[in-house]
């Protein structure tokens, strides 16, 4: 090979050689693109703070402090039946006040949707659709000293003595026979009472009106005369739990639309219940108390009342003497006093 191919050979090898290297450093550093997301700010609205609802609020609903907020609202939307943030206007006022149509979570709040206590119909608007309202008399001592407000959730515990057929001492129970009951008014206040430090005043009541079924309604009549009614007051947290529980024990199925779970969740977690609750006597708190109601009333010697014979598997009737016979009984009546004599066969 002459030595002009030969150079023209490695002439082309240098140049490949740095082709590639050119074209191996134009892949490794040129960075992969990235899409640069664009970044949208929605322009503040523009008009006068509106007060809206915080959370859902079904009709029925007795507004508090945790479901009123302002917030600022397009000036072309405002319409004048709005609470709009003004000077003389305090959102306290609407607390105790009771939603006639549903709103939902950050709809501003009319006028024309609330019914101010005092007001026709208020009580009606509060109830729920098929319930009742049922008042029930109290005591301090039952009514958990006045710390009961409008809007809480109570159990109702009915405390009874029961006498039976015996002449031991009665059988002391108590059972919760109404449970998650919510409370519309104490006496005839459907509001929390604030005083000029802006904090609630706690008051003791002698009625307390509750929200019931038609049902309970009845039961609770028939309660008040059976024994005494006292509240208890529940906890926040009780309705979720037992709902939880109520999920898993499998007696609650779920759907699998969000929006008709979340109704039926608020649904379920609202709903009064009856029956099926705890119960307590008096031997559960003392030894010397009854656990059980006093039986039938026998006589000293054992047999049924107006046979004249010891009841079947009694025990062997004792004689004077220290005797023990078996067999049929007469009792012989002087006076006041009674004796029983034994009938003894032929031998």
């Amino acid at each position: 090979m002459d030595s002009r191919k030969m150079l023209l050979l490695v002439g082309a090898l240098i140049v490949a050689a740095i082709t590639a290297f050119m074209a191996r450093s134009l892949i490794v550093g040129t960075p992969a693109p990235q899409s640069a997301a664009m970044t949208v700010v929605a322009a503040a609205p523009d008009g006068p703070d509106v007060l809206v609802a915080t959370k859902a609020l079904p009709v029925g609903t007795i507004l508090d402090a945790s479901s009123l907020r302002y917030q600022p609202w397009p000036k072309e939307l405002v319409q004048n039946v709005y609470y709009i943030k003004k000077a003389g206007f305090d959102p306290k006022s609407l607390q105790g006040t009771v939603v006639r149509n549903a709103i939902t979570a950050g709809q501003p709040l009319t006028q024309g949707a609330l019914v101010k206590p005092g007001d026709r119909g208020f009580l009606a608007a509060a109830l729920g659709p098929g319930m009742r309202a049922v008042t029930v008399p109290v005591e301090a001592t039952t009514s958990v000293a006045g710390f009961v407000f409008p809007g809480d959730r109570i159990d109702l515990i009915l405390t009874q003595s029961v006498v039976g057929g015996g002449d031991g001492p009665p059988l002391k129970a108590a059972e919760t026979i109404m449970r998650n009951m919510r409370v519309l008014a104490t006496d005839q206040r459907t509001d929390n009472a604030v005083g000029d430090d802006g904090k609630t005043v706690v008051k003791t009541f002698s009625n307390v009106t509750i929200e019931a079924t038609p049902r309970m309604a009845e039961q609770i009549a028939v309660a008040q005369t059976v024994g005494t009614i006292s509240l208890s007051l529940r906890s926040i947290a009780d309705n979720s739990t037992e709902l939880e529980q109520a999920i898993a024990s499998g007696d609650v199925s779920m759907p699998d639309d969000p929006k008709a779970e979340r109704a039926m969740l608020t649904r379920i977690a609202s709903a009064p219940s009856a029956g099926s609750g705890s119960m307590a006597t008096g031997a559960d708190v003392s030894r010397y108390q009854r656990r059980t109601v006093p039986g039938k009333a026998t006589d000293m010697s054992g047999a049924s009342p107006g046979t004249g014979m010891a009841p079947m598997g009694a025990p062997a009737a004792a004689f004077p003497g220290g005797t023990a016979r078996t067999g049929p009984m007469v009792h012989i009546a002087r006076g006041n006093t009674v004796t029983d004599v034994a009938v003894e066969g032929k031998k």
